[in-house]
């Protein structure tokens, strides 16, 4: 199939839907790529306060009050994410993809033990093992 008959994906039909909604509304004109960058990390922060004070238990029994909440928080982001691609002509999935590649190669599983920040290389985890 050649480049210019592209199949449609979700997220092209996602990214129509941003683009469609934003130009019925003439918001374009505050769309600039540092708009564009901030609407997303005020999205991101509104996200983050349904997490903030909260830990072990607490933390997933108001993931679960909040789950509607949550999710239109992660829409909100999602709709920059997906306008910031549009405007700045990313295609969202190579890079996606090509991301996933670089980080598969930065952070083998096969060299990575641990979970969280707690990660050591694994010949470092053996070697102190062993003395």
């Amino acid at each position: 199939m050649p480049n210019s008959q592209k199949k449609a994906t979700i997220i092209d039909e996602m990214i129509e839907d941003v683009v469609e909604f934003r130009d019925q509304r003439n918001w374009k004109q505050y769309h600039n790529p540092k708009d564009l960058a901030l609407g997303m990390i005020i999205e991101a922060s509104e996200l983050a306060e349904h997490f903030q004070y909260w830990q072990g238990e607490e933390l997933y029994e108001n993931i679960d009050k909040f789950k509607v909440e949550i999710g239109e928080e992660l829409s909100d982001v999602l709709y920059w994410v997906l306008l910031t691609a549009h405007d700045m002509d990313v295609d969202l999935v190579a890079a996606f993809k090509r991301k996933m590649k670089k980080n598969a190669q930065k952070y083998p599983a096969s060299e990575r033990v641990g979970k969280g920040f707690d990660r050591v290389d694994a010949k470092t985890a053996a070697k102190k093992k062993v003395t």
